[in-house]
């Protein structure tokens, strides 16, 4: 039998080693049930058929697995699967996902029917013929993706659902990219710097610290024509800290001030069984350094300034970490990015997380949003040193998201020591010293007045999020299309586009003013 399940393996790879499509499409393989191999595909040989397509084509999508392969994954997790589907007639849904309705009695009858499928597979297959739907599905229904959270542990199943033609997608939600080496550079090890470097702020009204890194890109210039008042970044991300006031009671103060500040949870702990939101508070440190970098106030106590100052915030905690790896993270980003979607006051969202391995159901929440008119900003990675030669991460590769990464000081532009690049980044932000790694952006801690730092991707990604904000307050009433078309304007390269960093370093001065780099 071990033999046989090499075999297999080796046929999933040689497979795809033939196929000339940029995501390689693997057939049904015709396996009985007495015909799949005993044990499932280890998380070794899963990782190894990973790699192949990433170091080819940048990119790794479920589509490309076998159906033993993608049963193999959930159950080396927590077996819960992401089943997209889809209603006689409605094409282009990748185009329309907005427009889908989840109330209207055509949807709600097919996810029926696909539930009802799934549990009466389940009952035939299992020894428990007591079996539901609510038992099965840890995060309830999605009011309004079509898309269904399931717990499933029968390859029978995975490839009866996979022939479907109202079945978009079936995808293990549990399985990522950690195995195989992806994780943040600045991730939840946040530490307020007692040491930073007198050339790395200077002082601003009334009493705030304004971070070095924006005055590369004359963030503090574009102050004299925008604070990013009237508009609304929702930052997508771990949460903010409780303890940190300026992101609490405090966020209104000195010039920022007539501000609304939400903060809500989509992050979901506990047993499969048991699934309960996390709240909004961050456990990490992350997302506030991101709230920090997009919004923070421009007040007192020497505390460093946001680059969007005046703009509202929404703040979002959705994965407990920068890896959206796990079930929870998967569904809390999807809820995230539905909640941001169907809130008119939001504009701009900005996502400093990701993974190397796509995910269709997060996939179709960036859709929904994107039809909905957000400019979505995604960080376009940062990992370890011996990683990075990974392309841009997903979400960052999606076209309805602006991939972003961080560069050093100075020219020629100069990646950060772990960030991301490759042709699908559209701007950078200047995040790193190049005379001294450790020298980075300066950002709010999780509590108290003192300064930390962060760099990577993932502060490029906020910081370009807050200027996004600069320029749509100049006229509210511009377009996604305007507003991304005045940082492009006013961005290095323009109208050219470098093969690794997309149009450049922004202008925020000129791109306020609506002129040229």
């Amino acid at each position: 039998m071990r033999k046989n399940r090499i075999l297999l393996f080796i046929l999933i790879l040689g497979f795809t080693a033939c196929q000339e499509d940029p995501i390689v499409q693997v057939n049904q393989l015709d396996i009985s049930a007495q015909e799949w191999p005993e044990e499932p595909l280890s998380k070794e040989e899963i990782n190894d058929f990973a790699l192949l397509q990433l170091q080819r084509y940048d990119e790794f999508h479920w589509s490309a697995a076998s159906d033993f392969m993608i049963y193999s994954a959930a159950v080396r997790t927590d077996s819960i699967m992401a089943i997209g589907f889809q209603i006689e007639g409605f094409e282009n849904i990748n185009d329309r996902m907005h427009e889908v309705d989840m109330q209207a009695p055509a949807w709600q009858q097919k996810r029926q029917e696909i539930l009802d499928y799934i549990v009466e597979f389940t009952k035939q297959t299992g020894p428990n013929q007591d079996i539901s739907a609510e038992d099965l599905m840890p995060f309830g229904l999605d009011a309004y993706l079509p898309a269904i959270d399931i717990k499933i542990s029968n390859p029978d199943l995975v490839s009866a659902l996979r022939q479907r033609e109202d079945i978009r997608y079936v995808e293990p939600m549990g399985y990522g990219s950690e195995p195989i080496g992806l994780r943040s550079d600045s991730g939840c090890d946040v530490q307020a710097n007692n040491n930073i470097d007198g050339n790395d702020f200077s002082y601003t009204s009334p009493d705030a610290r304004v971070s070095w890194h924006l005055k590369e890109m004359n963030v503090d210039d574009a102050w004299n024509v925008s604070s990013g008042s009237g508009i609304t970044i929702s930052i997508l991300d771990t949460g903010t800290s409780p303890n940190q006031s300026k992101l609490n009671g405090s966020f209104n103060q000195g010039e920022s001030t007539g501000r609304t500040l939400t903060r809500k949870g989509y992050y979901r702990t506990g047993w499969w069984w048991n699934k309960k939101i996390d709240g909004p508070d961050d456990r990490c440190g992350h997302g506030t350094q991101m709230a920090g970098l997009a919004v923070a106030p421009k007040g007192f106590n020497k505390t460093t300034v946001g680059a969007a100052y005046g703009a509202n915030l929404v703040a979002l905690r959705v994965t407990s970490d920068v890896v959206i790896n796990s079930s929870d993270e998967k569904r809390g980003v999807a809820d995230g990015l539905t909640y941001s979607a169907n809130r008119s006051d939001v504009k701009v969202i900005s996502m400093s997380i990701g993974d190397v391995f796509s995910s269709s159901r997060v996939a179709d929440a960036v859709r929904y949003a994107y039809g909905r008119g957000k400019l979505i900003f995604a960080a376009a990675g940062t990992s370890l040193s011996w990683t990075s030669w990974y392309g841009v991460i997903f979400p960052a590769t999606m076209n309805e998201t602006v991939a972003v990464t961080g560069v050093k000081d100075g020219f020629p532009l100069q990646k950060c020591n772990t960030c991301h690049d490759g042709s699908k980044v559209d701007f950078v932000a200047v995040m790193q010293r190049r005379s001294n790694n450790d020298r980075v952006a300066l950002t709010l801690a999780t509590s108290g007045n003192t300064p930390a730092n962060v760099g990577g991707s993932s502060a490029a990604t906020a910081t370009t999020a807050g200027i996004a904000a600069l320029v749509w307050a100049t006229n509210p009433g511009m377009s996604r299309t305007s507003v991304l078309n005045r940082l492009k304007n006013a961005s290095q390269f323009y109208p050219s586009r470098d093969g690794n960093f997309g149009w450049g370093r922004i202008d925020a001065d000129a791109a306020v003013r609506g002129q040229g780099y």
